[in-house]
């Protein structure tokens, strides 16, 4: 689907053109736009770690497009800030330098802290729907049965 990734490429201010644009020629085409806008989340205000995620994937996808583009160079390095464009050749201002090489360090951790932020939320949650799991198949320990003796 080459047209929806150049469309998400431009976000959502395509995605509405495009729905307009299919009202206008079709009005079922632009119906069927906007359901698959709201079906994949694309025009949803969803929230949550899964949202973020999203967001970065595309963030990371779009990179990728860029890099491609620029001829193979990788201007945030290859686990994510640093290396390529900024760290590589000076500006000629080493106030400059400093400050962008400590922003890049400070990128780079956020982006860490992020990741593992998102794993221990991930983690919480399965944990959270395996005990409930496991309370709603635990057979009863028969303390709900009176003893009669």
């Amino acid at each position: 689907m080459p047209i929806v990734a150049k469309l998400d490429e431009y976000g959502k201010g395509a995605w509405l053109a495009f729905a307009v644009l299919g009202f206008i020629i079709f009005w079922p085409l632009g119906l069927a736009t906007l359901v698959f806008l709201f079906w994949s989340g694309r025009m949803g205000h969803g929230c949550g770690p899964a949202r973020y995620e999203h967001r970065m994937n595309r963030l990371q996808d779009k990179m990728e497009r860029l890099r491609e583009r620029m001829g193979g160079a990788q201007p945030f390095g290859r686990g994510g800030f640093g290396g390529g464009w900024g760290r590589g050749a000076s500006s000629g201002n080493r106030a400059f330098d400093e400050y962008r090489d400590e922003t890049l360090r400070r990128l780079e951790d956020e982006q860490r802290e992020f990741h593992d932020f998102l794993g221990r939320l991930r983690m919480a949650k399965d944990k959270a729907e395996f005990d409930q799991f496991m309370n709603t198949r635990r057979p009863s320990t028969g303390t709900d049965t009176v003893e009669s003796a």
